[in-house]
């Protein structure tokens, strides 16, 4: 049976990106496979020290030698079948957890080899969902395609094959924005966007877990 393993970047377990990784998996799960979702915010871990062991010539590669709540995280990453990479966008990036995952990932299964850019025993499809406050103008407007590049291109060369990506723009996130400053956000206007456009991107998730599963 084939397994899709989902990194939830986001500190909550059940706003916008939990939901659209929970689409995902049932996706997954309906084409056959097993999947689970691992949240980041709840292990206790840090980035990449650049202590460069997974890169000496004495060790096996393709395994970061710090010891914490990541290390398993990173075998199953290295053995799934399939990875989604879930997370909001803090000041034009990824969320810290979710860098500081993708340095430790990453960095450990490449070495410094132009005939081995990857020492992972296989390709990997995989995908990346992103939320965020921003509109789709905006995104533009900022380069966000230039800043997502750098990780897919990455991803491509280390995995192996490009991965997908859903971007869910202008989402919400207070119940209540009366209790919050946030006079830039129009809340009746957030409310409706997400109504009409977040359950689409909930299916488009489905539909990306299901078809990495296929491929």
């Amino acid at each position: 049976m084939k397994n899709l393993i989902a990194i939830n970047g986001s500190p909550r377990k059940n706003g916008n990106t939990a939901q659209l990784l929970q689409r995902a998996l049932q996706g997954a799960q309906d084409a056959g496979a097993s999947a689970e979702i691992v949240n980041l915010y709840s292990l206790n871990f840090k980035g990449c020290t650049s202590c460069f062991a997974c890169k000496l010539k004495s060790r096996p590669h393709g395994s970061c030698a710090m010891k914490d709540d990541l290390s398993p995280i990173l075998e199953k990453a290295r053995n799934a079948d399939a990875i989604i990479f879930g997370t909001p966008v803090y000041y034009m990036n990824f969320s810290a957890n979710m860098v500081a995952f993708i340095e430790r990932f990453f960095f450990s299964n490449t070495i410094y080899s132009l005939e081995i850019p990857s020492v992972l025993p296989k390709k990997i499809p995989s995908a990346y969902f992103l939320t965020m406050n921003m509109n789709a103008e905006q995104f533009r407007h900022y380069k966000m395609n230039d800043r997502l590049a750098s990780y897919t291109t990455f991803t491509e060369m280390i995995l192996g094959i490009k991965p997908e990506v859903l971007c869910a723009y202008n989402t919400v996130q207070f119940k209540d924005y009366s209790r919050y400053e946030s006079s830039i956000f129009n809340p009746e206007e957030k409310f409706a966007y997400r109504e009409e456009i977040f359950p689409k991107d909930c299916a488009t998730a489905y539909e990306i877990g299901r078809d990495l599963i296929l491929k």
